[in-house]
């Protein structure tokens, strides 16, 4: 019996997002010493329109990890919402 070929319909390696206008950019709010839970949360309450749970989840995340994604999306539409955090004094970056 022959060895038959396989074909892959899968690619070998996944293609990268344009970082600038594609949608596999992350949101990722950082620890700090400075801000309460619960100003955190509110913050991403408001900001991030989280529910309470989530903003909670989000917030012990960061404290004991160091940091967490909040969105994933494109620059442009993650760009409101690192603006929003960062003006609120926290550390918010685009990934």
């Amino acid at each position: 019996m022959k060895n038959k070929e396989v074909h892959s319909t899968k690619p070998e390696f996944e293609e990268l997002t344009d970082q600038k206008s594609g949608e596999g950019r992350f949101l990722v709010l950082h620890n700090d010493d400075f801000h309460s839970f619960d100003f955190v949360i509110d913050c991403l309450v408001e900001i991030c329109d989280m529910d309470t749970v989530q903003a909670e989840q989000c917030t012990y995340l960061v404290h004991f990890k160091g940091q967490c994604d909040i969105k994933k999306g494109s620059f442009d539409f993650l760009k409101p919402y690192m603006e929003g955090l960062t003006a609120k004094g926290l550390s918010a970056t685009i990934e």
